[in-house]
């Protein structure tokens, strides 16, 4: 019988292939780990967010389903293009909540040189996104690496696999783009 991470796997695959069938399949699958990296990013988000978890999960989920360029090779490939959706709606979603407030400043995103990225509840993610941007367009990888391990919450292990590189590379990248990625941020 074939593991879960098989069975997600094959379901991805099938869905690539054309298999709509496939992704009804695939949701009831992946929706618990959806979920946990949906509330992992509402938890950060500011209190009297109107965008709720499921709403997140919803919309990531549509936007993955009429995305056709996306095609997942695995489980861990597939929660990294999830996660990189999550990003973007909630970036979408904090602009839309910033012209609403007609060009109220906000703070920058204080981002810790520590192992983790510590994010308070008051997070611009707008400032982030332009940081990560900024970072993209001269190391693309250190960019994946981050939205993977922070907004995507994969081990070093999990990212390595995604990005089929070697552990001690995430590692080395997570560390850099890091410690960039603070002082990008508190220019602004």
């Amino acid at each position: 019988m074939p593991t879960p991470e098989a069975d997600v796997t094959q379901l991805l695959r099938a869905w690539s292939r054309g298999e709509r069938d496939a992704l009804d399949r695939l949701m009831p699958e992946v929706y618990g780990e959806l979920h946990r990296l949906a509330h992992h990013y509402m938890a950060q988000e500011r209190q009297g967010n109107l965008l709720q978890t499921t709403a997140l999960i919803n919309e990531a989920y549509l936007r993955l389903v009429n995305t056709r360029e996306a095609h997942p090779r695995n489980r861990t490939h597939f929660y990294a293009l999830s996660a990189q959706m999550m990003r973007r709606i909630l970036v979408d979603h904090a602009r839309s909540r910033h012209r609403q407030k007609r060009g109220g400043e906000e703070e920058p995103l204080p981002l810790e040189e520590s192992c983790t990225l510590a994010v308070e509840p008051n997070t611009n993610l707008v400032v982030l996104d332009e940081a990560l941007t900024a970072l993209a367009t001269f190391d693309g990888r250190k960019c994946q690496v981050v939205e993977l391990r922070f907004f995507g919450g994969l081990s070093v292990e999990e990212t390595a696999e995604a990005l089929e590189i070697s552990p001690e590379t995430v590692h080395r990248d997570w560390q850099l783009a890091k410690v960039w990625l603070y002082r990008e941020m508190k220019r602004k």
